[in-house]
């Protein structure tokens, strides 16, 4: 049983980064065509991702009928052999966007030694890391999104122009500090830091506010693929993190707090790094920043023809 659920991940695994690389070599156009079926490609490879991800979850309900007695009539027999040595996730990670910088117990990542990885193995996930990821992609386009500019909005009559501020920001600054109660003012100054100052996380300004733009004006035919993008980006990072909970629930259900058979903290690490590992909580954040329907900025008139199917 336990050899038979591991080698299954494994063969999912291998699915996982097929899927992942299509999708990279997609985004590799320079730009990526709007106009064909890329971006309906991208989104539909994600989601079964997202599915793949679900089912994995489901396997440790499988794995979990045996018991913890079970288990430790081999579990020597594994050492020092365990999961963290699996390749394939590691480089599911690093294809993704996860950052080595920001790993739980980084030093862990470069073992070779008895529990770590093998020399090849190793260069084949230093050469992932080095590459163009899945995050990086998502910035590009975020970055490159024209419907900022002042020639959309130049009819438009701003209620709060400040200077320097292009007007749909200054209104919804505005719309945005009156939907705050008095114990959340200080997320205004959060608010300039994100969209304005620094962006948040490996997302610039620009891209944050592109984003976040999405978001609001999802309903508009040209950001329907987008918005399922970012959404479908938010369900594999939650369904990663709940894939890791349950192994850690999992592991404390088997062998307590002993060490695990690699030479890791065992439940304690797996804690660690269901903290830790979320490589698009960027997106997550823009929750932070929505408003009412009703209180959104209205949209030009040359720009809805620009998001709007045309007659």
């Amino acid at each position: 049983l336990f050899i038979i659920i591991h080698q299954a991940y494994e063969l999912w695994f291998k699915q996982i980064i097929f899927e992942f690389d299509r999708v990279r070599g997609i985004f590799a156009q320079q730009p990526i065509d709007d106009n064909a079926a890329d971006m309906s490609s991208v989104v539909h490879k994600l989601k079964r991702v997202a599915k793949i991800v679900q089912l994995l979850i489901h396997q440790i309900e499988v794995l979990e009928t045996m018991t913890s007695l079970d288990f430790l009539e081999f579990r020597n027999l594994l050492m020092p052999a365990s999961g963290f040595q699996s390749k394939q996730f590691r480089l599911i990670e690093a294809k993704l966007g996860l950052r080595m910088e920001d790993r739980h117990l980084a030093r862990y990542y470069k073992r070779t030694n008895a529990g770590g990885f093998s020399e090849s193995d190793l260069r084949d996930i230093n050469q992932a890391e080095s590459e163009s990821t899945l995050k990086d992609s998502i910035l590009n386009c975020l970055d490159r999104m024209p419907f900022f500019e002042e020639e959309y909005w130049n009819d438009q009559p701003s209620q709060s122009k400040t200077e320097g501020t292009p007007k749909f920001w200054s209104d919804y600054k505005q719309a945005y500090q009156a939907s705050l109660s008095v114990t959340e003012l200080g997320e205004l100054a959060n608010f300039d830091t994100v969209f304005f100052n620094q962006g948040e996380g490996d997302f610039s300004p620009r891209a944050m506010q592109a984003a976040l733009f999405i978001t609001l004006y999802r309903d508009f035919p040209v950001f329907h693929q987008p918005f399922e993008l970012l959404t479908t980006l938010i369900e594999i990072d939650e369904l990663l993190a709940d894939w890791r909970y349950r192994h850690m629930l999992m592991t404390r259900r088997m062998i307590g707090l002993r060490m695990g058979t690699g030479g890791t903290s065992g439940a304690g690490y797996l804690e660690g790094a269901l903290n830790k590992h979320h490589t698009f909580k960027e997106l997550t954040k823009l929750t932070s920043f929505l408003i009412e329907r009703s209180k959104m900025p209205k949209i030009p008139k040359v720009l809805m023809e620009k998001l709007s199917f045309n007659p």
